[in-house]
């Protein structure tokens, strides 16, 4: 036994093994000690409660449903709705902070000025405020719902939203997601092989026309063999509210726009530093090749900066997914949002925390895993 102690690996199993113990003890000691208090005062335990009838409304749902749906139903809502808003932001914050991170390198003085101005702007003030903004401008500046504004025939806005028409989905839905699957899949499957023999043979490959015949080849076949059939469902304007049609709130709005505005003032600092990490040498050597300043930024220095900013950008993405609770603020129907309605029709407030607390955390995890799996794909490999 001593002498395995002095084996590095060993030690480090050894004290991970001890972490790990501590950890579940600890655990252990609190769920003990919060079931016995809750039996003392005849507080219901355990999550029997997911199956209960939910009974309340929820404004905005990425899925289907009511009122009468179980609570577990209510809680998959607003585990939908902040995935859906998060992805959505990182996405927009993304592609914005890269060209605001590309301004602010810019000869041009006034542009790079106002970039500056852009990131300083919205990371020294805390995103609950600019939140708290944003949804008070869109609810001051449009008329009630009765004088509600038709920008368009069946497009409406008012302070309750845009409301537009809707494509609905009466059959074939399900096959063309499946149809769409394959077909990306074979265009990369493509791409990748054919992108492996130009390598090999120094031939030129037709990968674009190959790409999108592999993705297009699954959609035809779809829309010759299945049973696609859709329907618009246009709003109309009543008394009193709008219905019918896809009706964009503006608490989803005022929340995307935060979180968006957020992640791309971060973005665009990783990316600054990202390009400014590339040796100048490159700049240079590109420049000796007769590229311009767009075609190096873009085929030379970029392609090597986005192996430095992959880390620091999964912090980013983490970080939106979990300022995606600040939606408790605007009334926007979030997981957390939705479990505090929860705890307090079931008084079940210790399993109702855990889940979304669980929620979080493997939402984070998995963010972790596929950028650590991104990341390992584009690092430089040394031979």
């Amino acid at each position: 036994m001593p002498l395995l102690f002095y084996d590095a690996r060993i030690r480090a199993y050894l004290y991970q093994m001890i972490a790990i113990g501590a950890v579940l003890f600890v655990a252990w000691v609190m769920f003990s000690t919060a079931s016995a208090n809750l039996a003392k005062q005849d507080i219901a335990t355990g999550f029997g409660f997911l199956a209960r009838q939910a009974g309340f409304v929820i404004t905005e749902s990425a899925i289907a449903y009511e009122p009468t749906d179980t609570i577990g139903r209510a809680i998959l809502v607003g585990i939908t709705n902040t995935v859906k808003v998060s992805l959505l932001a990182a996405l927009f914050g993304t592609i914005l902070g890269l060209l605001v991170g590309i301004g602010r390198l810019s000869h041009n003085p006034v542009l790079s000025r106002l970039m500056l101005a852009y990131v300083e702007a919205l990371r020294n003030v805390p995103l609950l405020l600019y939140l708290l903004l944003w949804y008070s401008l869109i609810i001051s500046a449009f008329p009630p719902v009765k004088q509600a504004i038709e920008m368009l025939p069946g497009v409406f806005l008012s302070n309750s939203g845009l409301v537009m028409p809707a494509l609905r989905w009466e059959s074939g839905f399900t096959e063309l997601i499946a149809a769409l699957v394959v077909g990306l899949a074979g265009a990369a499957l493509a791409a990748r092989v054919l992108g492996r023999r130009r390598v090999l043979t120094g031939k030129d490959m037709p990968i674009a026309p190959c790409g999108t015949l592999a993705f297009v080849l699954p959609l035809a076949a779809v829309f010759l063999v299945a049973n696609i059939a859709v329907s618009w469902d246009v709003p109309e304007l009543g008394r009193f509210r709008l219905s019918g049609g896809y009706h964009l709130r503006p608490e989803f709005v005022a929340l995307l726009l935060g979180l968006t505005l957020s992640v791309s003032a971060n973005v665009a600092e990783i990316v600054r530093a990202g390009i400014q990490a590339v040796s100048k040498g490159q700049w240079e050597a590109a420049t000796a090749l007769g590229l311009s300043r767009g075609r190096t930024l873009k085929l030379v220095i970029l392609p090597q900066a986005l192996r430095i900013i992959i880390p620091p950008l999964t912090n980013t993405y983490l970080t939106v997914f979990k300022n995606s609770s600040l939606a408790i603020a605007i009334g926007y129907p979030d997981l957390v949002m939705v479990s505090n309605t929860v705890m307090n029709q079931t008084g079940q407030a210790i399993e109702a925390i855990a889940i979304f607390m669980g929620v979080y955390l493997g939402l984070s995890i998995l963010i972790s895993l596929v950028m650590n799996w991104y990341n390992a794909r584009v690092a430089l490999r040394e031979r």
